[in-house]
């Protein structure tokens, strides 16, 4: 494991890459819970920041796609700046308005909705990158799953600081923060990024060109989908299942092992070399999860669903890894950051239905159902695939 991702970090362009994505969507990890944070307290209402921050991921993942298709059709050096200096621009205005009370409510739903439009696609990019670097596809296949994997821990260690952040000054610090990473590592990812070599045509993505690629990568974008609702609904309903086991903190552990489980399976998946191809790999991984999620609703104990979480987290990393690796493959290299946002936004569509349809289902059905019905949609992914 040791050699081959060390083979990873020694690509050449590698050690200039990897630090400037890391610092860049580290502030993806740290913009949420401070913008929930500093609304609630200058509002007066998490009511009201919930759906602030319900617009802000609403405008970002919808158009997440057409930003990273001005990065396939301009290249990142010509578009991350701009985006850069715009979205950390509305997170100090953010900031500034939430800093004391009394900003109406209207401004901060502007102000948000601006955010969401300007949010680079820093993911994306960065595994297009990996694309042009790692031109063997083994190299790229480990390259990817550390990319997951990291990608994971970002998302951990931002609420953490931003917390931290809100516990120790105030909750407008973390939307400052977030702005001066976004803003540098955004800038750094655009200077160190190395353009496609068959990066020719200029011409922008037609409907028709969006429907042949949706319906090529059908496959890895709903195994996204399914994934993202499958483990949003899961986690909701672990906090439930937590609660009514009279121990609430303890949904902790559950997250816990869940991400240690991916962790763990996202550098398992980069470490062994493979000889099924992608497709293949991408279809038993997903039965894989959505036969852990299934085995939640027989825990009778919140140990049990723990190791449940653990085994479920095996499949995560190495679905989504595969997932953006097969996409990579279907995709035209002047299409490939784009198509990688495809399966970010997939994975967040699902996970915002799931989040949902599962608080509705829980007044009318019993938890074991539910937690049952957690694994309907990586199961039902099973049966789409694309035109190759």
């Amino acid at each position: 494991m040791a050699t081959s991702y060390l083979a990873v970090l020694r690509a050449p362009g590698a050690a200039r890459l990897i630090p400037a994505a890391l610092l860049g969507r580290l502030s993806y990890g740290t913009v949420p819970l401070s913008l929930l944070l500093a609304t609630a307290a200058t509002t007066g209402s998490y009511a009201r920041a919930g759906w602030l921050m319900a617009v802000f991921s609403a405008v970002s993942v919808l158009l997440f796609p057409p930003r990273a298709g001005l990065v396939d059709r301009y290249g990142p050096r010509r578009t991350l700046p701009p985006m850069a200096a715009g979205y950390a621009a509305v997170l100090l205005a953010l900031a500034a308005t939430t800093w004391q009370p009394g900003t109406p409510y209207p401004v901060l739903l502007g102000l948000a909705a601006a955010a969401g439009v300007l949010a680079p696609p820093l993911g994306p990019v960065t595994r297009a990158q990996w694309s042009i670097l790692a031109t063997d596809p083994e190299l790229r296949r480990r390259a990817y799953s550390l990319d997951t994997v990291a990608e994971e821990l970002l998302y951990v260690t931002g609420p953490l600081l931003a917390g931290l952040l809100a516990t120790t000054a105030r909750p407008a610090v973390g939307l400052l923060l977030s702005a001066v990473l976004a803003l540098t590592g955004t800038l750094a990812l655009a200077a160190v990024a190395v353009p496609a070599a068959t990066r020719g045509s200029t011409a922008p993505a037609t409907r028709s060109g969006t429907r042949e690629l949706l319906a090529r990568a059908r496959q890895p974008l709903s195994a996204a989908a399914g994934a993202g609702a499958g483990l949003a609904a899961f986690s909701l309903l672990a906090v439930v299942f937590a609660s009514r086991h009279g121990r609430p903190a303890g949904v902790a552990w559950v997250e816990a092992a869940l991400a240690a489980g991916s962790a763990t399976g996202g550098l398992a998946l980069g470490a062994v070399n493979w000889r099924a191809p992608a497709a293949t790999r991408l279809t038993v991984l997903t039965a894989v999860l959505g036969t852990a999620l299934a085995l939640a609703a027989l825990a009778p104990t919140l140990p049990a669903l723990t190791a449940v979480a653990a085994l479920a987290g095996l499949a995560v990393a190495p679905t989504l890894t595969t997932a953006y690796l097969l996409t990579d493959e279907l995709a035209a290299p002047t299409e490939r950051t784009r198509a990688g946002a495809w399966v970010n936004t997939s994975f967040n569509a699902g996970s915002s239905t799931a989040t949902a349809l599962t608080g509705a289902l829980l007044t009318h059905l019993p938890l074991p159902t539910c937690l049952l019905l957690a694994a309907t949609p990586p199961l039902a992914a099973l049966a789409l695939r694309g035109r190759r």
